[in-house]
């Protein structure tokens, strides 16, 4: 398959988007991996290929269990096809463990606590910022999406953990927590956006990282990239 590279309209730390219609787009994923919001940053050599491949498994499969996705394909390589959305600046966390960011605001509760339900956290997208958590009324307030819209973004993510946990469970792991985006297509309906990966879901095997946290934690790049191919390999991925 091959896709058109299109017009460059934005690069981040772990992405390029290629516009190539108006309804359309190109994410190349960059063999590069940041933490700690970019404090730390390194080449790495195959990762993007390995993003990719998850990004387009998992978009795919929850696709296929009726999920409204931007996933169109993927070009064997390092990019994937995608819809182009209206974005809503807010990174949606579903939590099914007490880790990271929780645990520094809550620590009354231990880490790897396993939540009597999945958490469900909004968080302005804002680098700057930091990613501050919000709650539904701020995001109301500033007219960033409607209640209608938030309380479906809160069923479509519940349902996504739901999916994901069990397909993960099957081949042995623990889905810890994971990071999703929305959009709106023209047609006003809500859309499952941007990347799975590791470089957005923390998943366990043995009580090992098989994600980013491994390089947040002092991992070196060739681990981490070691991580991702095991993952790979467990969910049957062939590169």
């Amino acid at each position: 398959m091959s896709l058109r590279e299109g017009r460059l309209i934005y690069e981040g730390k772990a992405k390029r988007v290629y516009l190539i219609s108006n309804d359309e787009l190109i994410m190349e994923f960059k063999d590069e991996v940041t933490a700690l919001d970019g404090a730390r940053k390194e080449h790495a050599p195959g990762k993007g290929k390995l993003t990719a491949s998850q990004t387009a498994f998992f978009m795919d499969y929850l696709t296929k269990s009726g999920i409204r996705t931007h996933f169109i394909n993927w070009d064997g390589d390092r990019r994937i096809h995608v819809r182009r959305l209206r974005m809503i600046p807010v990174e949606v966390i579903v939590r099914n463990y007490a880790y990271g960011s929780f645990i520094r605001r809550m620590p009354l509760v231990k880490p790897l606590t396993r939540f009597t339900a999945p958490l469900v956290e909004f968080h302005l997208k804002n680098d700057e910022l930091h990613d501050p958590l919000i709650l539904p009324e701020d995001i109301i307030e500033a007219e960033l999406a409607s209640m209608e819209q938030i309380m479906e973004v809160k069923s479509v993510a519940l349902k996504v953990n739901q999916l994901l946990s069990k397909l993960l469970s099957n081949h042995g792991l623990i889905l810890v927590d994971f990071k999703l985006e929305f959009g709106v297509n023209g047609n006003g309906a809500l859309v499952l956006a941007d990347e799975l990966s590791g470089d957005t879901m923390r998943i366990l095997m043995n009580g090992k990282h098989l994600d980013k946290e491994l390089f947040r934690m002092g991992g070196s790049v060739k681990e981490l990239v070691e991580a991702y191919s095991t993952l790979n390999s467990i969910l049957g991925l062939s590169l």
